[in-house]
């Protein structure tokens, strides 16, 4: 029998872990494009604080919506409760606060990474060393993982640990297409260009589904194909169709304690990725939709396991 705070911690533990990785994508969408788009292409760096709903915090601390402060702002900064290495300092608690139902080596990966940021986090800052450091991140976020998927006992904690990840990483596929979806809005210079498909090129390789689209879709990157690889592919782990099966299979094995929860699925709003509709702005309300049904799926799980006494 596991205790509700300990289950609780393993949770947001799996949450944070995926948060740092997949601030370190987002950003890298951004990072990417600055070596692939004309000079004349103008990337709004601060849609990077409205997707991560920052906005007003943002602007008590910084007075210049520039790329460096928004940078910093996402990666580096400690006012900031969902900035990168704020989440590695709470994935370091909670992992420090339930190593009895952990992997020893779990313990020492996070506190590597969480040394190897602190360390290097003006490379993220600066844009000479940012690809090195952000690899560097998703690499160690990874290896993380990867040493979890291999030691782990199918028990409680791997359950908890799968609601936290999948959540989570629902969540952020669905700020990586917004991510694209912003930098395609804010152009008037889409044709010239070609920057639909390099934006979605940088989108799919930033949440590591490149080959993976091209080898399900086989057809050219666009956003439309692209839409529907990362919300509705049944067998990519990082789409959020993936995920929400990961949740439901893994609420259906946890004990419900006497509570209204035998299975907690997120109804996310009905498909609908029409031609064009990535670029419209009803497909950000739609990612937004999305993000808020899978927060009520936190609560849920939250009164379900986690109601303290």
């Amino acid at each position: 029998m596991m205790l509700s705070r300990v289950a609780e911690r393993i949770y947001w533990a799996a949450r944070y872990l995926e948060r740092v990785e997949n601030t370190a994508r987002l950003v890298s969408v951004y990072d990417n494009l600055l070596f692939d788009l004309p000079r004349s292409v103008n990337i709004g760096w601060f849609n990077l604080v409205i997707i991560n709903s920052g906005t007003e915090l943002f602007f008590e601390r910084y007075k210049v919506q520039d790329e460096r402060n928004v940078v910093k702002f996402t990666l580096a900064d400690d006012t900031n409760p969902s900035s990168m290495l704020s989440s590695l300092t709470m994935l370091r608690e909670n992992i420090r606060t339930a190593r009895d139902v952990l992997p020893a080596e779990a313990w020492e990966l996070v506190n590597e990474l969480l040394l190897f940021a602190r360390n290097n986090i003006q490379q993220g800052i600066n844009r000479n060393g940012r690809h090195a450091f952000l690899n560097g991140i998703i690499e160690g976020c990874q290896g993380i993982n990867g040493l979890l998927l291999g030691t782990m006992s199918r028990d409680a904690a791997w359950h908890f640990m799968r609601l936290g990840c999948n959540l989570e990483r629902a969540d952020m596929t669905t700020r990586l297409l917004d991510a694209g979806a912003a930098v395609l809005q804010l152009s008037e210079d889409n044709e010239t260009t070609n920057l639909s498909q390099i934006v979605w090129g940088n989108v799919l390789r930033s949440g590591s589904a490149y080959m993976a689209y091209r080898r399900t879709m086989r057809t050219a990157v666009n956003g439309t194909d692209v839409a529907h690889f990362l919300l509705a592919d049944e067998h990519f782990p990082r789409s959020v169709s993936f995920c929400l099966d990961q949740i439901s299979s893994a609420t259906a094995r946890l004990p419900t304690a006497g509570k209204r929860y035998t299975s907690i699925k997120p109804q996310l709003p009905k498909h609908d990725i029409r031609d064009g509709f990535c670029l419209s702005p009803d497909f950000r309300d739609y990612l937004n939709d999305q993000q808020l049904v899978l927060a009520e799926a936190h609560n849920n799980i939250a009164s379900n396991w986690f109601a303290h006494d």
